[in-house]
């Protein structure tokens, strides 16, 4: 029996389409390999473990010589769904962010020259680059479009929530129900909706109230506008029980609590006990089937490969 789908301000996530399955293979072991950082300690994995989510469930991700970084990780998981990369946007695509924390002095540590020099001293790696891009030689492009493209894979489909969507009335219970209607109703749909449930805008934080962190400002780091001061990017709702803490800024670990953050700086009121409980129920339906994978046997180094510097 064919299921009438619903429409509704949220749609479901379609399921991964692997168009290069060789890219996608290369790319998978790029995302693996701690070689890449200048320790050989840390991967993309990391700070975005795909068995915890997507993301490292840390206030702040721990960075070459143990450095805390700035800000909360987000989730690679359906990173794909968002208009742009980062807390502030500064990485217009997934291919563009890949290049970012491998030369960061707080996170991986090394440089894309570095990087490109630990891959083209392992024959595997070059004879994988030559056959996906039908080229000699290894260039940061090919890295970070690999990467991207494994991550384009990441995605979260046929969550509870989704299979309503699509016309199954019992995949979620009444109350998930009214608290998808509350989630609506109060406003919260504005901004988290489409397929991510949120990741498609920008938006201030602390619309109707200031928000305790004016530290960080946000998407005026990229545009210098004084308007974008406290402008972030909307978070991905999808698999929000599996990615506290909550926030830019940590600023709490439980899901009701960050619920009734929200209520009270974005939209100006106090939501009750039930109300709050509905919504987060509701929010726990958005959790998706998590990626299928093994961790990729990565190709052995030779004498060439440059070692790991701690220091």
């Amino acid at each position: 029996m064919t299921l009438a789908a619903r429409n509704e301000p949220i749609q479901p996530i379609p399921a991964s389409v692997v168009m290069d399955e060789a890219k996608v293979a290369l790319g998978k072991q790029l995302f693996f390999d701690p070689r890449l950082s200048k320790s050989g300690f840390l991967s993309c994995n990391s700070c975005h473990n795909l068995a915890t989510g997507g993301a490292d469930n840390l206030p702040s991700s721990i960075g070459h010589g143990w450095h805390l970084g700035p800000i909360n990780s987000p989730t690679v998981l359906n990173a794909r769904y968002n208009l742009a990369q980062f807390w502030d946007g500064r990485a217009h695509d997934l291919q563009d962010q890949a290049g970012g924390p491998v030369a960061n002095p707080g996170e991986m540590a090394s440089t894309h020259a570095d990087a490109v020099k630990v891959l083209t001293s392992i024959p595997q790696y070059v004879a994988a680059f030559n056959v996906v891009y039908k080229k000699t030689g290894i260039t940061i492009n090919e890295v970070t479009d690999a990467i991207a493209a494994f991550e384009e894979t990441l995605v979260t489909p046929n969550a509870r929530f989704d299979q309503w969507l699509k016309g199954d009335d019992k995949a979620i219970t009444a109350m998930e129900k009214a608290g998808y209607q509350l989630f609506k109703d109060k406003g919260c749909v504005a901004c988290h909706n489409g397929v991510g449930v949120g990741g498609g805008s920008y938006q201030k934080l602390g619309m109707v109230k200031p928000y305790p962190d004016t530290q960080t400002l946000g998407r005026y780091n990229v545009t210098k506008k004084e308007a974008d001061k406290y402008v972030f990017k909307v978070p991905l709702l999808r698999n929000i029980e599996l990615t506290a803490p909550y926030f830019h800024d940590a600023r709490t670990w439980d899901l009701a609590e960050a619920v009734d953050i929200m209520a009270e700086y974005q939209l100006g009121f106090k939501l009750s006990r039930d109300e709050n409980a509905k919504i987060v129920a509701f929010l726990k339906t958005l959790t998706g089937d998590q990626p299928a994978f093994a961790f990729p046997i990565l190709p052995p180094s030779t004498v060439d490969t440059p070692r790991p510097d701690r220091h």
